[in-house]
């Protein structure tokens, strides 16, 4: 059944979001505000105006789906899986090539992960997408970081109210061996965990829409990858009916220029760029 309008939000959660004081509650064990673990600057904002854009358009989309990044404490990209050559510890935003683990400047804290580290590092280079990053412990599974920014969540659920349908959730991340920025396929699948390779089902159902609008945090990383694999896989080839919601995403700080050569190729591919109020006009006229 032909879908008119999905929207497709790309992990709108607390740990990438900027969030002023207000939106952080105290933490019963430390006492302390939350903090999130991966702030965009710009997020909390891009939320806040999907927030009004799902409000405002609320009659109009047919169909929500939200990805969710879900990590383990200890993964491949995280700080607890690593250290240095001499055992200390590796800081977070650390590059590590298979160079350099070759070379023992850095080395899996269990000694046992190394031939599969390496392998992963070894897979990675031969793609030539990304270097692995170690980030910060984020949207670990569990915690207020792993949730949905406030503003949207309400959105979204007086969305499900009114039009007595679900958000449609995905989880992406699980697997702590491989790094998970695209939702439709991880940077190099495992061929023992379906949920790391290509979701063809769900590129298929975001097909079936007349138009697809995608936001979410980070557009130099998350947005991009997802992005990337749907232009790449999207059976109709039908690349206009694709909407980047410019005012809805923002890059990782110092890596700006991807999210400018991300918008870029996606136009150059056919891909349309635009605000939420503009989409907005558009739905409502």
């Amino acid at each position: 059944m032909s879908t008119r309008t999905q929207l497709l939000i790309i992990d709108p959660q607390n740990d990438f979001c900027d969030l002023p004081e207000a939106y952080r509650p105290i933490d019963p064990v430390t006492h302390f505000p939350q903090a999130p673990a991966l702030p965009v600057a710009g997020a909390h904002a891009d939320m806040q105006r999907l927030a009004s854009f799902v409000d405002r358009a609320r009659s109009t989309l047919d169909a929500i789906c939200i990805t969710l990044d879900s990590h383990h404490r200890i993964d491949i990209a995280h700080p607890g899986f690593w250290c240095t050559g001499q055992g200390t510890a590796v800081n977070p935003f650390t590059s590590i090539t298979a160079e350099q683990v070759r070379a023992g400047t850095f080395r899996p804290r269990d000694p046992a992960a190394l031939p599969r580290a390496l392998a992963y590092l070894d897979e990675l280079d031969a793609r030539g997408r990304y270097t692995l990053m170690v980030w910060p412990v984020h949207c670990e599974i569990g915690t207020w970081g792993h949730n949905v920014h406030a503003d949207l969540k309400a959105a979204l659920s007086t969305w499900e109210e009114e039009k007595l349908d679900i958000v449609q959730i995905v989880h992406k991340g699980e697997n702590p061996w491989t790094e998970h920025y695209s939702a439709m396929q991880a940077e190099v699948p495992d061929a023992e965990d379906p949920h790391t390779q290509l979701n063809e089902a769900l590129i298929r159902q975001l097909d079936q829409a007349e138009l697809l609008l995608i936001g979410g945090e980070a557009s130099s990383h998350c947005v991009k990858a997802t992005t990337e694999h749907i232009v790449a896989h999207l059976p109709s080839g039908n690349m206009h009916k694709v909407v980047l919601l410019t005012d809805a995403m923002s890059p990782v700080g110092g890596f700006e220029a991807q999210h400018a050569a991300f918008l870029a190729d996606m136009q150059a591919k056919g891909v349309r760029l635009a605000t939420c109020e503009d989409v907005l006009k558009t739905l409502t006229d």
